[in-house]
């Protein structure tokens, strides 16, 4: 039974093994397109026509579009390993990789905002369905969480896309910023785990990092409770008394920070770009805390050091190193991936330190490292393993 399985995986052509191989290579030709042609329209030299304008379609398709086929490619992977189950392949996984592109597709056609909308929650929902099936079936208590989570960012896409329908500026941004807090709570909960494994692994240390539970089990409410927040429009205003949960937030990600640290990881880029894109979770909340008290002038270069630092960084860092473990090569990386690494934290913090004026070098510098994440790991996912591994 084992041989005719294993016969049947090799069958199946390399980029449909799993789930990480088409959503790691089409997330990152996303990231670098839909920004080029984000910071091209503010520039005025284009203005496709897209259902909300082209702001609407820009809030909505970096967590929904770019975020959520990392986290799909990454979980759709990680769930065959939680549970001992075979995770989606083939056809199945064609399937759901064909909504997504469909959903990223159908703003520039004319189409119904019906057709966009079923497409959207369409892909979401078969994801997460995915999942719990998996999930629950192992009877994976420990990654309930992360269902939550899932569950909770498909509610924050149907306000923000009741917001287009309704042409709400103010329901889409409540939508749109409450997933993205929810994906620094996803990006809190598996960084949680794989940086300091990574970090021990990667540098040769014996003992593993303490994880107290408390801290892990506080940053998950207390991420949830920020996001909730910013769907009811409470977090659209400064308010003093809103600094208390990001102050927490902030302490308890620069304990985990420190707890981490080690002085080798700067000698390792698949160490160094995870530590430093986890950083930039503690600028952002940091910077939440600052808005709240009066101290920054907009909410905006926070949600930036989150969306470009953050989320950016650690789906950078996370596919580099995943995609070699996962095609059976050795954890080196080419050498042109630390200066990807390097460009994205640069493009990050352009991003929130310059003027308008330098936004173009911003972008230029998160396109030019994912070109350089396509360039070099495209084809490593587009083959077999290098072991004879049927994944």
């Amino acid at each position: 039974m084992q041989l005719l399985d294993r016969k049947r995986a090799l069958a199946i052509a390399p980029l449909w093994r799993l789930g990480f191989r088409p959503f790691f290579v089409a997330g990152a030709l996303f990231a670098l397109l839909a920004v080029a042609l984000w910071a091209a329209a503010l520039y005025g030299l284009t203005s496709p026509a897209v259902p909300g304008g082209l702001l609407a379609w820009h809030r909505h398709e970096m967590p929904f579009g770019f975020g959520l086929a990392i986290i799909a490619g990454f979980l759709l992977t990680a769930v065959q390993t939680w549970t001992g189950s075979p995770g989606l392949s083939g056809r199945p996984l064609i399937a759901l990789f064909g909504l997504w592109l469909a959903a990223r597709l159908v703003w520039f056609v004319p189409a119904p905002l019906t057709a966009l909308i079923v497409l959207q929650l369409s892909f979401i929902g078969l994801f997460i369905a995915q999942m719990a099936r998996q999930l629950i079936a192992a009877r994976q208590r420990n990654n309930y969480p992360i269902l939550l989570v899932l569950s909770l960012l498909a509610l924050c896409q149907a306000l923000t896309l009741a917001g287009l329908v309704l042409a709400d500026d103010g329901l889409q941004r409540r939508g749109a910023l409450a997933a993205l807090w929810l994906i620094a709570v996803m990006l809190s909960l598996i960084g949680g785990r794989v940086i300091p494994f990574f970090t021990q692994r990667g540098l040769g240390r014996v003992e593993a990092f303490a994880a107290p539970p408390w801290q892990d089990r506080l940053l998950l409410v207390l991420g949830v409770l920020v996001a909730a927040l910013f769907a009811s429009g409470h977090n659209l205003q400064a308010r003093a008394w809103l600094t208390i949960p990001f102050i927490v937030l902030s302490v308890l990600h620069g304990l985990r920070l420190w707890r981490w640290h080690l002085l080798g990881i700067w000698r390792v880029p698949l160490l160094w770009s995870l530590h430093l894109a986890y950083a930039w979770l503690l600028l952002a909340t940091l910077g939440m805390a600052a808005w709240h008290l009066g101290w920054l002038a907009q909410p905006s270069l926070a949600s930036h050091a989150l969306a470009v630092g953050a989320m950016g960084g650690l789906i950078l860092a996370m596919m580099a190193r995943v995609s070699l473990g996962h095609t059976g090569r050795a954890l080196q990386p080419p050498r042109a991936m630390a200066w990807a690494f390097g460009l994205l934290n640069l493009g990050a913090l352009i991003r929130v330190s310059a003027g308008s004026d330098w936004l173009w070098l911003a972008a230029l510098c998160w396109s030019l490292a994912f070109a350089l994440f396509a360039w070099y790991y495209a084809p490593m996912l587009c083959q077999a393993r290098v072991d004879g591994h049927p994944g």
